[in-house]
């Protein structure tokens, strides 16, 4: 974090930075609290975590699923949350919440992972509509991304048949960031 707090400084930005448990809401309260004190204000939200952990819905990995949901749903609602005092306060903000194409076709092994991102599409769309154009909020919805997503899958199977076909058909990250650029 700190090569890329004095990369961007080198480059012209600002950037500060504070470790943030999405799971956390007061973790996420001190991190807009930290923007919002340097910047003066708080433009934009970037829901961006996510996990997956893949599995047959009667495989009963109950655990997982929890996480899924502290990360996936209730952090980008702690997120949501957060922002939304300093948006309605100012007048204006953005929430970008990065989704997932997991969430609008269903396949077997992501049944709960697409039930998050797809709970969370709704929350964004009715969001959206609520704003009466005092806030914006945009869905990204990536398919698969070239990052280290998969490592925290727990089955190893799953996890090698999934790094293969992200070797052949993933997308980068720099194009979904270049996609949220493009949105704000």
């Amino acid at each position: 974090l700190e090569a890329l707090t004095a990369q961007i400084k080198e480059e012209g930005g600002e950037a500060v930075w504070l470790v943030t448990d999405i799971k956390r809401r007061d973790d996420l309260i001190q991190l807009a609290g930290l923007a919002a004190q340097t910047f003066g204000k708080l433009d934009v939200l970037i829901n961006n975590a996510g996990i997956s952990h893949l599995s047959r819905i009667d495989d009963l990995q109950v655990e997982d699923w929890e996480e899924m949901i502290d990360v996936n749903l209730k952090g980008y609602l702690y997120g949501i949350a957060t922002a939304m005092p300093y948006f309605k306060k100012q007048g204006f903000g953005h929430i970008v919440n990065i989704l997932s194409t997991s969430g609008i076709k269903i396949v077997p092994l992501q049944g709960v992972y697409a039930g998050t991102k797809n709970a969370i599409r709704t929350i964004s769309e009715a969001l959206r509509q609520e704003s009466n154009g005092g806030y914006r909020v945009t869905g990204i919805s990536p398919g698969f991304v070239r990052t280290e997503f998969i490592e925290g899958m727990k089955n190893q199977e799953m996890r090698t048949i999934f790094k293969e076909k992200m070797e052949q058909i993933a997308i980068s990250p720099e194009d979904i960031a270049n996609a949220v650029i493009y949105a704000v």
